[in-house]
């Protein structure tokens, strides 16, 4: 399964896309910005109280379209004079696929003591279908196997800042309760049973090196995260496995209207993984576990063009692969993207952007909605 945003970034981002569910009264004084006399949610972000409905769309393509619909609260900051002005949020949500994928959970995100605390909890069920490809001499090509998979999920994770560094440190624990089923067996001789019903629990060691001029929408600054996760049979999980995971992302501003970014990532699994919990390659426009295998690795560009100060075009493209184990090193085929899309500057006071992109893979198009960074998790 790919979780890529965490539920909190989805909570945000349906937020932004059902604005006229606030009342009419209120739209002058929370989404007009006093500074360009545009439109901004700034004052709505911060001085929100109360319990707000909204709805978002899914545009994952290994899924297809769908709606999310959740309901969230949203605690803004006592401190106004804090440095660090992002609201904590709880959630909870739904959502439906054109594939019949669905899902039901709810979480909470926190930033404690002006920012130098992290936390993040969520729990749900899933139950999603996807296509396996297989990896490496197993790989299906052009005719996937179809399968469903059915999720528990408990997650805890905090961080903390050192001192008053940019370094964070910090722990995870993951619980996920999984079935699968609906394979044809025919196709997969090389799918294990033991992978078919499976308790995972887990604990993640994370570090992290963040100095961005922007938490949610960077232009300028570093993040570079590593970290490791062990599921372990002491704890309850029903095999070992772990997975490595390393990325490293630049903003680098080359004038006050044009920002390359840079991503690079490596994700490596340890010990004796089940077949859905190999990496895969994760670009804009390749569907989740179309390219997987024990190694993947890739590299994407992303550019940023300012025509106003509301308002930039966006283009991106990268390239990636999965290996199908460290023996060999053979890789299989060469995955990659190319698009582009734009910005609005939704909340002055916060530094946030919003937009949508239009990408290409190797195989097909897709479209993403995009809150704050498209690299962001």
């Amino acid at each position: 399964m790919k979780y890529q945003k965490p539920v909190w970034v989805i909570a945000l981002l349906v937020l932004l896309v059902n604005l006229q569910s606030v009342k009419a009264q209120e739209k002058q004084s929370l989404f007009i910005d006093t500074l360009d006399n545009a439109f901004d949610v700034s004052h709505f972000l911060l001085d929100l109280h109360g319990l707000l409905p909204v709805v978002s769309p899914i545009t994952e393509p290994a899924v297809g379209y769908g709606a999310t619909v959740a309901l969230m609260y949203f605690i803004p900051k006592k401190d106004k004079k804090a440095r660090f002005q992002m609201p904590d949020i709880v959630t909870a949500m739904g959502g439906l696929t054109q594939n019949n994928t669905w899902f039901a959970g709810g979480g909470y995100i926190g930033f404690w003591k002006d920012d130098r605390v992290r936390y993040r909890a969520m729990a749900g069920y899933a139950d999603v279908n996807l296509k396996y490809y297989g990896t490496g001499n197993s790989f299906l090509g052009e005719n996937p196997a179809s399968f469903s998979i059915n999720s528990y999920v408990i997650l805890q994770q905090v961080i903390a800042r050192l001192g008053e560094s940019n370094f964070f440190i910090g722990g995870k624990y993951l619980f996920m309760k999984t079935n699968v089923s609906a394979f044809e067996d025919s196709k997969l001789p090389f799918v294990r049973p033991l992978d078919f019903d499976l308790t995972s629990s887990g604990v993640s060691f994370i570090t992290e090196y963040e100095k961005y001029d922007n938490v949610l929408s960077p232009s300028e600054g570093l993040r570079v995260h590593l970290r490791y996760h062990q599921n372990i049979e002491l704890i309850g999980s029903d095999r070992n496995y772990g997975r490595l995971t390393f990325f490293s992302l630049f903003y680098i501003p080359v004038t006050d209207r044009w920002v390359p970014g840079f991503r690079f990532e490596s994700l490596l699994t340890t010990g004796d993984p089940p077949f859905y919990a190999k990496p895969f390659v994760g670009l804009r426009g390749v569907p989740a576990m179309r390219y997987q295998g024990e190694l993947t690795v890739l590299a994407e560009t992303e550019h940023s063009f300012s025509l106003t100060n509301r308002w930039s075009l966006i283009g991106f493209a990268g390239v990636g692969t999965a290996y199908d184990n460290l023996t060999d090193m053979n890789h299989g085929d060469i995955a990659w993207n190319a698009g582009g899309g734009f910005r609005y500057l939704m909340a002055r006071l916060l530094g946030i952007k919003m937009g949508v992109d239009v990408a290409r893979g190797p195989e097909d198009w897709a479209f993403y909605v995009v809150f704050g960074s498209s690299w962001m998790r």
